[in-house]
This record gives structure tokens, sequence and C-alpha cells, in this order.
């Protein structure tokens, strides 16, 4: 019963009296009445914290995009949850063995937290209902957050190994046709991360067309991304006749400029290596660089496969995914249906790749945590979303279609398609 009064009390505007010792930063939340209203004395508990106090609502839209070398750089709030504090998501693998855990308090554990600059929920102890506790919301990672995250999937995926075959097998061929025998050869990277396939391709171009000159551009949003692109090519000894040029700005930015300046530079080879779920307009964004292509121009799109787990999980396990990012769930098929409605001649070549995300079903690991923060979008979803979408979501991992296991160890399907498209 006291649940519902709760809600109901918070929905009236009631005031709930607060500790005095907490942050600075945070301020109770005031009524519109400028007297202050209190709980009946019969419901007696208090606040660890002053918080926000929002109304409680269900899970959103899921989640979006998946990653790739691009920055979130978004701070939205996402859905908000009212969890069982004292449920434990199960292993869901078929076959695994539960964690043991030394915690055998059946009451969720107080917590302070050092600082309150992001919206938060109560919870009521449920053991006997007598002390509110405060968790925080679900929320999208910031920019440097994702940057960790995504240096947690490079380090346990074959993501890079990956473009590496591509570039051993195919790439020295379309380097060859590129350029036409001008005087300078002109690439553009588009969302291109910390730069270390920019720098491999353009290896790959040096070799195919020997002292000749490479003005080399990158679009590419996160700053800290940019900060590493540079630091490498300060290191690079090899790079002379390459010169580079950032934008640090988003794809749809920078055509923005392009279109106001009036100006329509050419360049022999544009790329953008999984980037494209997080563009606001995939068919005109294809169409714009397209344009920007110059004669016997190559445009080459990096995107997780239809053969791959995301696909599968995007598709038939959307419900398992919070409401915490914003983008599209694009894979190589949709790509190539732009392009045929577009009347774009493309090649596409398919390449196996894996993630191994066993830790992401070890309880309290921070690898596994990082990892399921990457696959989401999700800052610390294992310990903010609620348990049951949390079990679901890890159920979904392990699906066949999605995952397969190989020496005890559980590995997602990260296939790619690179995507040739012709000027």
């Amino acid at each position: 019963m006291l649940e519902v009064s709760l809600q109901l009390l918070l929905l009236w505007g009631v005031q709930l009296p607060c500790d005095e010792d907490g942050p600075a930063d945070v301020k109770p939340w005031a009524s519109p009445a400028p007297a202050a209203r209190y709980f009946p004395a019969g419901l007696r508990f208090r606040l660890l914290a002053p918080v926000t106090l929002p109304v409680l609502t269900g899970a959103g839209r899921a989640m979006a995009a998946r990653r790739g070398h691009r920055p979130c750089g978004h701070a939205n709030v996402g859905g908000r949850h009212l969890a069982n504090p004292q449920a434990r998501a199960q292993p869901p693998c078929p076959g695994a063995t539960p964690t043991p855990t030394t915690d055998s308090t059946p009451e969720m554990k107080r917590n302070r937290f050092p600082s309150m600059n992001f919206e938060a929920e109560i919870l009521t102890a449920a053991h006997d209902n007598s002390e509110l506790y405060v968790i925080p919301s679900m929320r999208s990672l910031t920019a440097e957050e994702y940057v960790e995250a995504f240096k947690s999937f490079l380090d346990h995926s074959t993501e890079h190994q990956c473009m590496d075959e591509f570039n051993k097998e195919e790439m020295h061929n379309i380097m060859a046709s590129l350029g036409n025998g001008k005087s300078t050869i002109n690439v553009l990277g588009v969302g291109s991360g910390t730069g270390e396939q920019d720098l491999k391709m353009i290896r790959i171009l040096q070799a195919a067309h020997p002292g000749v000159p490479i003005d080399n551009e990158i679009v590419e949003p996160n700053p800290q991304h940019v900060a590493a692109y540079k630091e490498l090519v300060n290191q690079a000894p090899d790079l002379q006749n390459v010169s580079f040029i950032w934008h640090q700005m988003t794809s749809s930015k920078y055509e923005q400029q392009v279109k106001e300046k009036g100006t329509h530079k050419k360049f022999d080879f544009i790329h953008m290596i999984q980037m494209l779920y997080r563009v606001e307009d995939i068919p005109n964004t294809i169409k714009f660089f397209h344009s920007c292509l110059d004669h016997h121009g190559k445009l080459l799109i990096i995107i997780l496969s239809d053969s791959s787990g995301w696909a599968s999980l995007w598709k038939k396990y959307r419900h398992c995914l919070p409401s915490t990012d914003n983008g599209h769930y694009i894979t190589s098929n949709g790509i190539t249906e732009i392009l045929k409605r577009l009347g774009i001649e493309y090649r596409a070549y398919e390449f196996p790749s894996g993630w191994d995300i066993t830790e992401c079903f070890i309880e309290g690991d921070p690898v596994g945590s990082l990892m399921m923060d990457f696959l989401t979008g999700t800052k610390n979803f294992l310990s903010t979303a609620p348990p049951g979408l949390r079990q679901q979501l890890q159920e979904a991992l392990c699906q066949p279609e999605c995952s397969s296991k190989k020496d005890g160890r559980i590995i997602f399907s990260n296939n790619l398609s690179m995507i040739v498209v012709e000027s």
C-alpha cells in the first residue's frame, strides 16, 4: 500500500523532507506552493540524499545505433524504470552456472552518491518498506565514456583484423584505379575516429601511387578521437607527402557548410567506416557524399552485415534494448537497397568478425560492464537497468543467431560488409 501511496503523493506535488547534508549542487524538489507539505506522521522514512523526483514511467523506445567508430556525444536521459532492488539476473546462457556471491543480505544496500547531477528515482526497500533509497537513472554515454567503452570493444573483437583482411585482399586494386593520372589524389574520411584505419588505407594508396601527393581531409566530431588521430600522424615518419585537414564536426554539419559555401570539392576516394548508424538522413547523406566523388572516384562504406549478431539482435530482440540512445538499426541490406533506389552501381564484400562477450555474463566484471555499456549505449547498464531487462538482453545475446561458443567462450558475430560504390 505504501508504494501506491508514494506514487500518488508524488503526482499531487507533495514535498519529501530531506537531510541537509546532500551535495551542494543539488536542491531538493520544491512544490509550487510556498509552504512545504509533508507525508502523514505515520509514514516514517528518510532520504539518503536530496534528489529530483520524476514521475515513474516504463521503458520507452528501444536503444539505437550500435556504435562503431563514432562518438555518441549525446547526454539525453532515456526511459526510467522502477527496479526491484532484490532481484539478481541469473546467467542466462544455456548450461551456465550461477555466479556465486558473498552478499547474502536480502535488503538493498544503502548508498550515497558524491554528485547527483543526474535525474534519480526512488525505491522503497522491500523487506519492511521503512526506508527510501536512491538509484541513478539509465542514461546515454557521453563522448568521453563512449571512447572508453569503444576501446573495450576493440580490445575484445576482431573488427580491425577483419578490415585488415579486406585491405589485404581488395584495397590495393581499388586504390590502383584512383587518380586517373592526376598530380594530387584527394581523400575524404567521414567519421574517421582515431585514424588507425585511415592511415592503413593512406599507406596502401601511397604504395599504389608512389610519390604522388595526397590531400587527406577528415570529418570527425569527437574531440578525443581527433586528438588521437593527430598524435598518430605526428608519430608517423612515412607520411611526408600527405597533408591533413581536420573538420571537427558531424557529417551533416560538413554537408551544410559545403552547400552554404557553394563550392563542391571533388574527391578521388571517400570512406565512411561504421558511421551511418548515427546520421539523421541516410539516403541523402549517401547521395551527398556520392556527389562529392570525382570522375573514376570510389566511395567505400563499411557497415555491419545482415549475417551479424547485431542484425538479429536489432530485428528479433529489439525489445531487449534500452531507450537510452538514438540512431538507426541499419545493416548492409538497408544500404544496398538505398543504392539501388538511387541508381548507383556498387560491389559488396563480406568478411567475418567476432566479439568475445564472455565477461558480459560475469557479475561484477568491469570489462563486461564496459562492453555492455558499448552494446547498449548506456552508462552502467548492468547496474542501472531493471533486472528483467538486463536478463532479457543477456538471454538474447546467447541465442545462436547472435553468438556461438568456442572453447568455452561466447563469441558474438560482428561480421562486416564492405560496399564499394562507383562514381
